[in-house]
């Protein structure tokens, strides 16, 4: 198992495929300047599988989450989900994703084995879509949602991100909107996971801001601690039921004493959390020869060692040393 020294067991993996996107969200990344990853610094196919049969067959992970960069541009995922549906015991499989792929994958996706999807959607409005992605792609993720849904990756869940003078008014359109099209709602603060560091607390959209906007259309109530579990999203009723919606308090209220996640980048790294300032090289071991049990030894110590965490509006609070896109979400 992978226990570190506050006694949190890690039994979810979130595995980056890529370092790339098709998009540049600017709470995410720059507009162009990014250093990408060479090839022969990525894990191949062989590689990721190897690695996540480690997790589940000796480690005691239960749930990987594929992620990125942009997953859905990995051109092998389909056979990685497919291999990885294959192993005993067989991991729950999610996906966080733009949703600008799965019009066409969304199909072959569940048929390998993928169980449900997250999708990154912050507006309703393709005008303000364009502003905050760089991109006019908006009409690609509404039906890359319908293609999730229709498919059976679900449930489908979407994640918002609100920020000022852009569409932090949103808040109860895009509740309204999930809940017509069958869509679980999930509200994130706004972390300082932007590669140029402009994050500023003072100028986020926080949890109590979204409820409050929230209730102004909506009666909410709030789930019990029983129901939450480990889950990063604090969860409230809507109306009676049975639609429910979330918000991910990361900087405000964070959770890290909850936190049951590990995280494998791209390149092969383990880091304990998203803001971990060290990393611990499992491609290395894996490309020198080393046995699986070898393997899962080096990756336990490194979870041995995950920090206690700290609120993010902590003043001492390091930002990620490396862009989002390169340590996956």
């Amino acid at each position: 198992m992978l226990i570190d020294t506050y006694g949190r067991v890690a039994t979810d993996l979130r595995v980056s495929l890529t370092d790339r996107c098709n998009l540049r969200c600017t709470y995410c990344m720059p507009e162009e300047g990014l250093q990408w990853l060479g090839k022969p610094d990525l894990l191949t196919d062989d590689e990721i599988v190897r690695l996540i049969g480690i997790a589940v067959t000796r480690l005691g992970i239960e749930e990987v989450r594929f992620t990125g960069g942009e997953p859905l541009l990995r051109p092998g995922l389909p056979g990685i989900v497919e291999r990885v549906a294959a192993l005993a015991p067989r991991p729950r499989m999610s996906l966080t994703t733009n949703g600008i792929g799965l019009k066409r994958t969304a199909a072959a996706l569940k048929a390998a084995g993928l169980d449900r999807v997250n999708v990154s959607l912050d507006t309703l409005r393709p005008d303000v879509f364009k502003t905050l992605t760089r991109r006019d792609r908006h009409k690609d993720v509404i039906e890359g949602l319908e293609a999730a849904h229709d498919a059976g990756l679900t449930p489908v869940k979407i994640n918002s991100v609100l920020m000022p003078g852009l569409n932090a008014d949103e808040a109860p359109e895009l509740l309204a909107w999930s809940m017509e099209h069958d869509y679980e709602l999930r509200f994130i603060e706004q972390m300082p996971l932007d590669a140029q560091h402009g994050w500023k607390r003072d100028g986020m959209v926080t949890a109590a801001d979204i409820l409050a906007s929230l209730r102004t259309r909506f009666r909410l109530t709030q789930e019990g601690a029983d129901e939450r579990g480990s889950a990063p999203a604090e969860r409230w009723i809507v109306d009676g039921g049975p639609h429910r919606v979330g918000v991910i308090a990361s900087v405000t209220r964070p959770f890290c004493a909850a936190c049951d996640r590990t995280r494998l980048t791209a390149d092969g790294q383990v880091r304990t959390c998203l803001f971990a300032t060290e990393e611990t090289d499992l491609r290395g071991a894996l490309r020198s020869g080393a046995s699986d049990e070898k393997i899962a030894g080096t990756w336990r110590t490194a979870m041995w060692g995950k920090k206690a965490g700290a609120g993010l509006d902590d003043p001492s609070f390091v930002q990620p040393d490396r862009p989002m896109s390169a340590i996956g979400g």
